[in-house]
Order: structure tokens, then C-alpha cells, then sequence
């Protein structure tokens, strides 16, 4: 397992390129320990909403902005990626909210071109946010895995539109396409190759994007976001209740709360 400290040219990176892949940031015991949970969790599905590409594929995406005591908050809350997260955003930081990505076999949609500050930017003055998407399954370019314009946070950021659905789901937001026309001309582009239990960390100004799920295999991801604490949101947005605090200290738990959640979870299975 590795430590919770990234080096100092992990970090010089991550402010270079926008983006840093941790391998191995959680071990194959614990990625299976997330997949029983999470596909047996009947309440992801039940707000999960369908994205639609504009292309005859939908992507699934189950949103909460509150940290549970659940295998979800333990997970949000552990050390290894908090400590980390604090150390690419300078300083003490807030949870904002989590999310699971279901791309399902063969139909599982595309994402367009966005950053996910031009989603946020409406509440926040600054863009001291970044996410840190953990693989649960393989993520391959033929089931869809994340893409990136490495450097583009630098970018600052872009104007965003709405793109239309179809079949009756959601449309996507996208990226000023003129720009991003030039974007795609001089910054190199990522094909984010991940096993399960490898994390991205990507900076909120980055300009990322995933194809269909063109494969026999799932593509979920869990996402957490967070925001640097002295960057308190301004207004209520993105899911908060009226009068929601815009400061929740984030407590830390132990790495080993994952499997220990596992242990308790599945004591009485007969799979266990």
C-alpha cells in the first residue's frame, strides 16, 4: 500500500499537467468489497439519473452531497485520499459531494468535453476544487476510460453549453466548442488507462471526457469531490438544501476502515 504523502514532483505535476494517476491506491480486496456494495445497492439506482450522449448512449450517474458512515463515506473520508487531496489544493479541505459513474456494457454513453468547474462555477469565486476518480472496474479506451487535455486547467475557465438529450434523458453540458477546437490542436491528450483501485486526481479546470462503453464489461467509477476550505461556497447550489453550511469540517478515518466496513457487511453472507 503505498503512503499517504505524495512527492514533491507528484505534486509539481499535478500543477503542470491537471491531473495525477496514484496506482494501486486501493488494493483488489478492497475494490471487490466496493463492487458487492455497490451492486447490490438498490438506492443507486434509484437516483440515478441518465445522461444522454446525443449518439444512442446513456450514461448513469447517483449523486449524494452528504458523507454517510456508509462504505461510500469511509471511503471519501480515509486518509489516502484526503491527505493527498490536501496537499494538491494547499491546505485543509471540504467534502462537496460524491458520485458513482455507471457505464454500462455496450450502452453506456459517452461524457462530453467539460470541466467540471464550468458545472461549479456559479458558487464558488475560486476554482480550488478537484476530484479524485477511483476505478472500481478495469477502465479501458474500449469500455470508455476518462480523458484528458493534459495542461488545460491552465486554460482557466471556459464558457459552457447545453448539448440536447434524446430518448426522454438528460442532455450533457459541454465546453465553448471553439475553443476547445483550439485546445485539442496544442495540448496533448490522455487516455487515462486504469486497473481497479488506481485513482486519477484532476484539478476542476481540467478538461476531460470519456467514448461509449463499446465493451462486454462495466465502466462504474466513484468520484469525490472537494473543495479547499477557504474556498466556501457563496450560495446554495448542486444539490444543497436552503441554508445547508457552507463549512463542514471533514473527519478523517483510518485506511483500514474500508475493510473492516467489508468485514462487518459480509459476516453472515454465504460468499464471505
Amino acid at each position: 500500500m503505498p503512503t499517504n504523502e505524495l512527492t514533491e514532483s507528484e505534486i509539481v505535476q499535478f500543477n503542470q499537467d491537471g491531473y495525477l494517476i496514484v496506482k494501486s491506491l486501493f488494493d483488489g480486496e478492497e475494490m471487490e468489497i466496493l463492487r458487492r456494495v455497490a451492486g447490490s445497492d438498490q438506492s443507486l439506482e434509484k437516483r440515478a439519473s441518465g445522461h444522454s450522449d446525443g449518439e444512442g448512449g446513456v450514461s448513469k450517474l447517483s449523486f449524494w452531497h452528504k458523507m454517510g458512515e456508509d462504505l461510500y463515506g469511509q471511503l471519501a473520508r480515509c486518509h489516502r485520499v484526503v491527505d493527498r487531496m490536501e496537499q494538491l489544493l494547499g491546505g485543509e479541505v471540504c467534502f462537496y459531494h460524491s458520485k458513482m459513474v455507471m457505464k454500462e456494457p455496450f450502452t453506456g454513453g459517452a461524457w462530453a468535453w467539460h470541466q467540471d468547474y464550468g458545472y461549479w462555477y456559479d458558487a464558488f469565486l475560486f476554482p480550488d476544487l478537484a476530484s479524485c476518480f477511483i476505478a472500481v472496474n478495469h477502465n479501458t479506451r474500449e469500455n470508455g476510460c476518462m480523458q484528458v487535455l493534459k495542461g488545460s486547467h491552465r486554460m482557466g475557465r471556459l464558457n459552457h453549453v447545453k448539448l440536447p438529450g434524446e430518448g426522454g434523458a438528460l442532455g450533457q453540458t459541454g465546453a465553448d466548442p471553439e475553443r476547445l477546437a483550439e485546445a485539442s490542436k496544442r495540448l496533448e491528450l490522455v487516455y487515462c488507462l486504469l486497473e481497479p483501485g488506481d485513482a486519477l486526481f484532476f484539478h476542476s479546470n481540467t478538461l476531460h471526457r470519456s467514448d461509449q462503453n463499446k465493451s462486454p464489461h462495466p465502466r462504474w467509477s466513484m468520484i469525490c469531490c472537494y473543495n479547499a476550505a477557504n474556498n466556501s461556497s457563496y450560495k446554495d447550489h448542486f444539490g444543497r438544501e436552503p441554508g445547508h453550511p457552507r463549512y463542514e469540517p471533514l473527519i478523517k478515518v483510518s485506511d483500514s476502515a474500508i475493510k473492516k466496513a467489508g468485514k462487518e457487511l459480509f459476516a453472515s453472507s454465504p460468499e464471505s
